[in-house]
């Protein structure tokens, strides 16, 4: 297993270039099994969450090639509608193949989804949702089993607005006769991608972004060449890096609208930011203060996946900050890796109390998950001395070139291999 070895102190200046999202990315690639064209997708990067689904569709009789940083996808030879649990259980976005493998075989055989431990998220949402549609769903030794024959458009009203089963249903809905109205959907930018990437290959999708989503089914998708939307938890990363370390980042490839709860909590640290087209510049000293409060919640409330940063920028802002926790339980394992490093960290039921310290220190932690491994990162970046972060793995699922990005900007970070 790799580390990240990190000296803090230094102040971050220069520009980074901001990926394609990987939340995007991933339900995206689930949607190229719907078509029997070629796909093209331009700039992704190799995260390893992107590298396990390309994994799944080979499995499935798909093919996938990279030509530098384009990614070609062609399913015209699926033969296969089985999703094993060696394969599903890398990546909690495999269950993103359920709807598609539905929609084209009109069966699948899909083992739960892994990914990481951040509490529990349950999936009977999704498949509520197949079997409103008129699919027959069982559950049974680990494996979804599902029946898509006699399924057809119709109604259907989310419980809460998931995102994954918003893209599943989304997806699902695209092949299959009639309309399906989905009510209460999740709003994510990631959504607004989805549909957009289904009307680029002769979908009929509307309303993403908004309380009602609209699929007019169609006999057949075409392939596509289509870029992703940029990755908004990445850039918030980079923000707040600056804002615990001081400096001067220009962000390329940021959207300001997709990044809006971020800002206006860091314009309250002292952070000077600037977005022009398709830019985030952003300033600090370096001696943040308070923000004050953050409650994560649905888009377009303040993002779970940046929960994690924001304690790390909470342990170094002058003051006391509040941190509510809404959608994951288990989502404050990082806390206590940060505790080693001398942050003065209270949290019970979902919520933390952190108070801001002047000095933090440098400490053998281990990453609990994908962003709270990013926390930690942070963390070493500002804290005296030395910093090991163990488990990057987890940081790589998505993150990509993550040091070599940080070193461009003036980070003291290399990677360790074991």
């Amino acid at each position: 297993m790799s580390s990240f070895y990190v000296v803090g102190g230094n102040k971050l200046n220069g520009d980074v270039n901001i990926d394609c999202a990987k939340n995007s990315l991933l339900p995206i690639l689930a949607c190229c099994i719907m078509t029997e064209d070629e796909v093209i997708l331009k700039d992704v990067p190799k995260y390893s969450d992107v590298i396990a689904m390309c994994n799944i569709i080979q499995h499935l009789g798909g093919k996938v090639e990279w030509q530098e940083q384009n990614l070609i996808i062609n399913c015209k030879s699926l033969d296969n509608c089985d999703v094993p649990n060696e394969l599903a259980s890398l990546v909690r976005s495999s269950i993103f193949t359920l709807g598609p493998i539905l929609a084209r075989m009109k069966k699948a055989k899909v083992s739960y989804p892994g990914g990481c431990d951040i509490g529990l998220r349950p999936i009977d949402i999704h498949i509520s949702g197949i079997k409103n549609l008129g699919g027959k769903v069982v559950e049974k030794n680990g494996y979804i089993y599902a029946d898509g024959l006699n399924i057809n458009g119709g109604n259907i009203m989310l419980s809460f607005p998931s995102v994954g089963a918003t893209e599943n249903i989304m997806m699902l809905a695209c092949l299959i006769n009639g309309e399906t109205r989905i009510s209460n959907p999740a709003r994510e930018p990631e959504i607004v991608d989805l549909q957009n990437f289904i009307n680029c290959c002769g979908g009929s999708v509307q309303g993403a972004g908004t309380n009602e989503i609209i699929i007019k089914g169609v006999k057949h998708l075409h392939g596509c060449c289509y870029k992703t939307i940029p990755d908004r938890i990445e850039t918030g990363t980079f923000m707040i890096a600056c804002a615990m370390c001081g400096g001067r980042l220009v962000l390329k490839n940021a959207l300001e609208e997709h990044n809006q709860e971020l800002i206006t909590k860091l314009k309250k640290t002292t952070c000077k930011i600037e977005a022009l087209n398709d830019k985030i510049i952003i300033e600090s000293e370096g001696k943040p203060i308070s923000f004050g409060e953050i409650e994560t919640a649905v888009y377009p409330g303040f993002p779970t996946d940046l929960q994690a940063q924001m304690m790390a920028l909470a342990s170094v802002s002058e003051g006391y900050s509040l941190i509510l926790e809404n959608l994951f339980e288990a989502r404050f394992k990082h806390a206590g890796e940060l505790l080693k490093m001398g942050c003065d960290i209270r949290f019970k039921n979902g919520v933390c109390i952190v108070h801001g310290k002047e000095k933090i220190y440098g400490a053998d932690v281990v990453s609990t998950d994908l962003r709270g491994g990013a926390s930690l990162v942070l963390a070493g970046l500002r804290a005296e001395g030395y910093t090991t972060i163990g488990n990057i793995e987890l940081i790589d699922r998505g993150y990509y070139k993550f040091e070599e990005k940080l070193i461009n900007i003036g980070a003291d970070i290399k990677r360790i291999l074991k």
